[in-house]
């Protein structure tokens, strides 16, 4: 066998850390490559944590259990003990590993497509910063190729704990008479669900489960998946739609109506169930969180949980209880909370779970779009242009941000100006009448990403279907 360096392996693999997490293409991900990044993972934790075993789990993607193999090969090699949990929930795997307080690695693309995988790494007391995620990529550490990957016994400890750390906060079924559609698709938390919502005493009808991945964006909802949810809220009589993206820590509520609710209001409105102090939250996020008045203090961050969750250290010396959450919907527990009485312990990672659960307990007997016509004075929209190069969305935001007015003439606004523009994350601009316009290269794929905002739903939808349409022609 030979004898690699993990820092010479990522430094040819074509790899790279997005938003969230190291994204790249499956036939990218090889053995070697997966060896690398689990042994580079552990060797930056030396010296900050005590270990001897990590946990690791997966979403349903064909290509992610043979990637698992391969991260738990090499860390066998390195005598650490692996603890598999096969498909769960990022957020259940992130939970599970800080109770033990040991490291863990989630197998997951989230929710780009299938041909297409990636690794998230935790440590044991929770996500790695940006600049963990540098010394990943520099460490030097050493192993030998891998020739064999072992088959992996899975243990469901996690996703029943995830399960209790909600169902266990109420003392009675407060969710009885009500009726709950979840959407299961190809999610990573599909064996959950359902049992979770029936013990908090909801009837569940489950809709739509695939053998194939199915890459549920909850920043930009496909047409179909938005027609589906009225059609079964038209059929069913549901209350509420639940789903989640690929790996289960973004999720996706539709109301009675079946229409999906943006996930920035869902976190302005959980934030509120659960009395936050705190916020800290995205540049993109809906500006009808400020609008509220309920927090005593929103930090605006760039865009990915590590720079949201940067943030909580700082305000908890500030605040009792502190919180965040992206306009993707995932919600993340900055601060132990308490919730009728009892202790919800701090999980500052993406969750799709939280959320849902305080909006039903919100909402009450009273139906969720009337909580979300109250707390919405903005509109927003979002989608993304997939297949655009990286590279060629940079350019498009270096080259306007100097000249933003340029732009806008370009993109169809000749009879407006820019007042302000905001680059924490790509190019924000606020536009005259005071709509906003933000662009972004994706930090996941090659996308590049639209984010609008407005007066009513209808005109930030137009204002994303505009920009978009003329970016493809500059």
């Amino acid at each position: 066998m030979s004898t690699l360096q993990a820092n010479t392996v990522l430094d040819n693999s074509g790899i790279a850390f997005g938003t969230s997490g190291a994204r790249g293409l499956v036939e990218q991900f090889t053995p070697d490559v997966c060896a690398a990044f689990s042994l580079a993972f552990i060797d930056t934790l030396k010296g900050q944590f005590t270990f001897d075993r990590l946990a690791i789990a997966i979403d349903n993607r064909p290509s992610s259990y043979a990637m698992a193999q391969a991260c738990s090969a090499a860390l066998k090699q390195q005598g650490i003990e692996i603890i598999y949990y096969g498909v769960i929930p990022t957020p259940a795997l992130a939970y599970a590993a800080m109770v033990r307080n040991i490291p863990c690695i989630m197998v997951t693309g989230s929710h780009i497509p299938f041909d297409r995988n990636g690794l998230k790494f935790y440590r044991p007391d929770g996500e790695i910063s940006k600049s963990d995620e540098l010394s990943i990529l520099k460490s030097e550490a050493a192993f030998e190729a891998l020739d064999t990957l072992d088959e992996l016994e899975v243990s469901s400890e996690a996703g029943e704990e995830y399960v209790l750390r909600y169902s266990s906060l109420f003392d009675k079924p407060f969710l009885q008479g009500k009726h709950i559609g979840i959407y299961e698709h190809s999610s990573a938390g599909r064996d959950l669900y359902q049992a979770l919502f029936e013990e908090l005493g909801a009837k569940v009808t489950s809709l739509e489960r695939s053998d194939h991945f199915v890459p549920i964006d909850t920043e930009a909802v496909s047409a179909e998946d938005q027609l589906k949810a009225i059609n079964w809220s038209k059929e069913y009589g549901f209350d509420a739609i639940y789903s989640t993206d690929g790996d289960g820590d973004r999720p996706l509520i539709a109301d009675e109506k079946g229409v999906w609710l943006r996930g920035d209001i869902l976190g302005l409105l959980c934030a509120k169930q659960l009395n936050v102090e705190a916020l800290s939250i995205p540049v993109n996020s809906n500006t009808s969180i400020e609008l509220s008045n309920a927090f005593k203090k929103i930090e605006r961050t760039r865009i990915g949980s590590p720079y949201v969750i940067a943030e909580f250290e700082r305000l908890s010396k500030s605040y009792k209880s502190v919180a965040g959450f992206e306009a993707n919907g995932g919600f993340l527990l900055g601060t132990d909370t308490s919730i009728n009485g009892k202790v919800l312990k701090a999980l500052p990672t993406r969750d799709a779970l939280l959320p849902a659960i305080m909006l039903l307990a919100a909402a009450g007997d009273n139906n969720i779009s009337d909580l979300v016509s109250d707390c919405t004075e903005r509109f927003s929209a979002s989608d993304r242009i997939q297949n655009f190069a990286t590279a060629k969305s940079k350019q498009l935001i270096e080259t306007y941000t100097q000249d933003a007015s340029a732009l806008i003439k370009l993109l169809g606004f000749a009879d407006l100006t820019v007042t302000s523009i905001d680059v924490t994350d790509g190019l924000r601009m606020t536009l005259s009448d005071n709509d906003v316009i933000h662009l972004r290269p994706s930090g996941n794929a090659p996308e590049l990403r639209c984010y609008a905002e407005s007066t009513s739903d209808e005109k930030a939808k137009q204002l994303v279907v505009q920009v978009l349409g003329k970016v493809v022609s500059l």
